[in-house]
């Protein structure tokens, strides 16, 4: 590790976190803040464009490692967010709302999952 890549993250990790704020705020205007349907928005987007990504990195991209790590651990590290999403699911069941925690698990779980994939095989399909 060197002091150019820890600037590269602390930038990336700068856009993320910007992006993850505006994008939680932006659907909790829509939706409400009852559920964390920013949570879920921002860890799907984030699997998507991770998998975006990666498959672009092993077909036609070759990013220097310092804007990989800008981008994988500063901007998508920023803005996604498993420790929120945690916080929301105890939150959820502290309130009661057991069902409503367990919908929250398993959305957020196979919808990042199904993301990730879709950014794969997207990816491949456009650059191929």
């Amino acid at each position: 590790m060197n002091a150019s890549t820890l600037l590269f993250v602390a930038m990336g990790g700068a856009v993320g976190a910007v992006g993850r704020f505006a994008v939680m705020s932006a659907v909790g205007t829509m939706f409400g803040h009852g559920f964390p349907f920013g949570t879920i928005t921002v860890n799907i987007l984030g699997s998507f464009i991770l998998g975006a990504m990666v498959e672009a990195s092993a077909l036609v991209w070759s990013p220097s490692p310092e804007l990989r790590a800008m981008i994988v651990v500063g901007v998508l590290g920023a803005f996604t967010t498993f420790s929120t999403f945690s916080l929301d699911v105890l939150t959820l069941m502290n309130r009661g709302e057991v069902g409503a925690a367990f919908a929250y698990v398993a959305v957020s779980v196979i919808a990042s999952i199904a993301a990730l994939w879709l950014g794969l095989t997207l990816t491949r399909l456009v650059i191929s």
